[in-house]
């Protein structure tokens, strides 16, 4: 209760004499860690709390930073944690930052351990999750790259997603590699630059890496203009402010320089002498623990290749099935199309089969009307023949009428022939329509016995009965390797491994593409020094590694001759 009421009231000094412990807390890339550590814990206690927390076995690139009056600085391993010069509030905050850095990132990272990497955010890529507008939110360029272009959020975007796209597929141990392997080659990557000053008390810039030391002038961090590999360098000191590097070659004379600060000294110590060692280990026999880390890896690569197999073989079935069943419901959605379609065929032959045998009858009626008709004419020639001998008169007369009776009749036999014949074309008319009608009947029927499904429509979410029950087995596999699996995974791994070669030679020829896709879009107006630094060095094809050969090749003697007179 009393040290709740002391931390109320303000009193948040980490050397109170009654706590046995304090807080910490650790930043890393991903979240906040918080500790309770003993008033005695050392600074190699705390750090191997936080790997054993976060699973890290491959702690040498690593360490635990914090700021003090504006300065950076490392935790020291060797001394207590409150016994150094930290802030004094509580929770003490400490960065879990890399250290340092791999020379070849491919060779030398056994272990998973780059965090906050755009694959382990968004997975693998899949249209139907990544639409237009999924990276609105994310802040993936710096703001000078994209004010440095005139391309907008959405043209960005595009770009960014074809990318994404095309590289749908790759592991995790892939996506972080390849990240690395880009930002290896950078000038400026794994460096710590440092403000010094020569003998004659020439502003330049120190900098520290995994390949040695270098000399940079102020206003150009990419390009250093003396360089001094590890292995040339014997001994690393200071005094004061006074730094001395004296070189493996007996002929050159240590140089010397001053920085500014004390404690800038003595992070440039701690600096050089981690950098100096883990420069020598790489070129040492792995340790055992190394070796161990090495063997699990290759293991666990194995076991991943196993399980990624077979979820691609599950995923390539599923993918199949799912296919099928597409095909079989296009197939059954056609089929019911074409029923229905042969139903209203038949429904239209019955009506026009209905209306010509109605057609039929009329004209039947109307043909033995006209044949009433003629009789009745018939029967009037008849009458009139009888009364002709009456008179002359009435003979014109009736001859007239003959005539006319004559007349009407051919008509009206004229009329009763086209009518038979109009009757006799709706018989065949109606027989045609109900042969029609026979033939649909047979097509419908032919179609439904077909078909293996009943003639209705799919409701959503349903199949039909007699659709292959898909299902896929999710157990885990046993692994139980034995020497010729070990031979087909070792196969299967270097096939892999010239898979992954050929990639990457992919990757790196899209990274170009883009580069030269948006170059026209640059405004060269906006470009900042570094940037004007870096073209000239690509237009000379001049990089880093080949910049630092051409540095080594000249005399350590001569290079620190150099030095004293810039």
């Amino acid at each position: 209760m009393a040290r709740v009421l002391a931390s109320k009231m303000g009193f948040t000094s980490l050397r109170r004499t009654q706590a046995r412990t304090f807080r910490v807390r650790i930043v890393t890339a991903d979240a906040d860690l918080e500790f309770g550590c003993e008033v005695k814990c050392k600074g190699r206690d705390l750090f191997d709390l936080v790997c054993r927390t976060l699973g890290l076995r491959e702690t040498w690139f690593f360490g635990l930073q914090y700021t003090i009056k504006d300065t950076m600085a490392w935790l020291k391993m060797d001394k207590r944690v409150l016994d150094q010069d930290v802030p004094k509030e509580e929770p003490l905050v400490l960065n879990f930052l890399a250290k340092f850095y791999p020379e070849n990132a491919e060779e030398e990272l056994v272990q998973d351990i780059t965090q906050h990497l755009f694959f382990l955010q968004y997975g693998d890529y899949h249209p139907n999750v990544h639409k237009p507008g999924f990276l609105a939110q994310e802040e993936l360029l710096p703001k000078r790259v994209i004010n440095l272009y005139q391309m907008t959020a959405e043209m960005w975007e595009e770009r960014i997603t074809v990318c994404y796209a095309e590289h749908r597929g790759r592991t995790r141990d892939e996506a972080e590699i390849e990240y690395l392997k880009i930002a290896q080659d950078l000038e400026m990557y794994g460096v710590n630059y440092f403000f010094i000053r020569n003998k004659k008390g020439t502003d330049l810039l120190l900098g520290v890496d995994a390949l040695g030391l270098h000399i940079y002038d102020p206003d150009n961090k990419l390009t250093p203009k003396i360089s001094f590999p590890w292995n040339e360098i014997r001994n690393i000191s200071y005094s004061d402010r006074e730094f001395a590097i004296k070189p493996l070659d007996k002929k050159a004379d240590v140089f010397k320089f001053n920085s500014s600060k004390l404690r800038v000294n003595k992070l440039i110590l701690q600096l050089c002498i981690g950098n100096h060692d883990l420069f020598m280990r790489r070129r040492k026999v792995d340790s055992l623990e190394v070796q161990q880390m090495k063997a699990q890896a290759r293991e666990e690569k194995a076991r991943k290749q196993m399980e990624r197999q077979r979820l691609d073989r599950e995923k390539r079935l599923r993918e199949e099935a799912e296919r099928a069943r597409d095909e079989l419901e296009r197939r059954l959605i056609q089929l019911q199309d074409e029923a229905l379609m042969a139903n209203e065929a038949l429904l239209r032959s019955e009506e026009t089969a209905d209306l010509l045998a109605e057609k039929a009858q009329i004209a039947e009626e109307e043909a033995k009307l006209l044949a009433q008709k003629a009789a009745e004419a018939e029967q009037e020639i008849q009458r009139i023949k009888v009364t002709a001998i009456r008179s002359e008169e009435e003979k014109r007369l009736i001859e007239q009428k003959k005539l006319e009776a004559e007349m009407l009749a051919l008509k009206m036999a004229e009329e009763s022939e086209r009518r038979a014949k109009e009757a006799e074309q709706l018989k065949q008319d109606l027989q045609e329509a109900r042969e029609s009608e026979r033939r649909a009947k047979h097509k419908l029927l032919e179609i439904t016995s077909k078909s293996a499904y009943p003639v209705r429509s799919l409701s959503p979410g349903s199949l039909p009965p007699d659709l292959p029950n898909l299902s896929f087995s999710t157990e885990c596999l046993s692994f139980d390797f034995k020497d010729t699996d070990m031979k087909r995974l070792s196969m299967e791994i270097e096939k892999e491994k010239v898979e992954y070669m050929e990639k990457s030679k992919h990757l790196q020829e899209q990274l170009n593409e883009l580069k030269t896709e948006i170059e026209s879009l640059k405004l060269k107006e906006r470009e900042t020094h570094l940037d004007i630094l870096h073209n000239e060095n690509t237009e000379r094809g001049t990089s880093k590694q080949s910049n630092f050969k051409k540095q080594t090749l000249q005399s350590a003697k001569s290079r620190v001759a150099f030095f004293e007179e810039l």
